[in-house]
């Protein structure tokens, strides 16, 4: 009797080459599963399509073109850094004026106030026209109801700044759509 659930027994398995062929099915396509490609990150810059892009580079001036610089790569390494209203860090986060603060706060020693129009209130050269801009220089946007938004510009038609909440720091065209048509203008603080 017992012979007999042991033949029994060992006809209900499958053979031994049958269960590696179901093991190495299995095996891919839990690899092909793992293997998918992740989600990619919301893009924190864009290529330019700036008309300013083949301006040459300028800085403030000669005195301060080590300082523009500064400045311009420690906006630029903040690229991707959340937005928080109110943030000042890039650990906390930034909001427009925060951001503004805290390179100039450490590229170029200077206390800025934490409000785009206490920025744009400050004594400094006024930049008019895009196409006089020099790296460093804090760029102003708004409206009907005057000054809203504050970014550094860096050059080629470029600036970095905070824009809105839910996103990231990000390095837009100044002369893209919506931009070009809220520019108010540039301060130079580094003359």
């Amino acid at each position: 009797m017992r012979q007999d659930y042991t033949i029994r027994f060992a006809h209900a398995l499958p053979s031994w080459p049958t269960d590696r062929r179901w093991l190495l099915a299995f095996a891919i396509l839990l690899l092909a599963a793992c293997s998918s490609a992740p989600r990619r990150p919301e893009r924190t810059f864009k290529d330019s399509h700036s008309s300013l892009a083949n301006l040459p580079a300028r800085a403030p001036s000669t005195a301060n073109t080590g300082t523009a610089n500064d400045v311009l790569f420690r906006a630029i390494a903040l690229v991707g850094t959340p937005y928080r209203w109110g943030g000042n860090t890039p650990s906390g986060g930034f909001d427009c004026s925060g951001l503004v603060d805290y390179i100039y706060r450490n590229a170029a020693d200077m206390l800025l106030p934490h409000s785009s129009r206490e920025m744009a209130a400050m004594n400094g050269e006024k930049v008019q026209q895009m196409t006089d801009l020099a790296s460093g220089d804090l760029v102003f946007f708004g409206g009907g109801g005057g000054i809203s938004h504050v970014g550094v510009y860096v050059g080629k038609g470029r600036f970095v700044h905070a824009p809105n909440s839910g996103g990231t720091v990000r390095l837009d065209d100044i002369d893209g759509p919506y931009w070009r048509d809220h520019f108010i203008y540039g301060k130079r603080l580094l003359d």
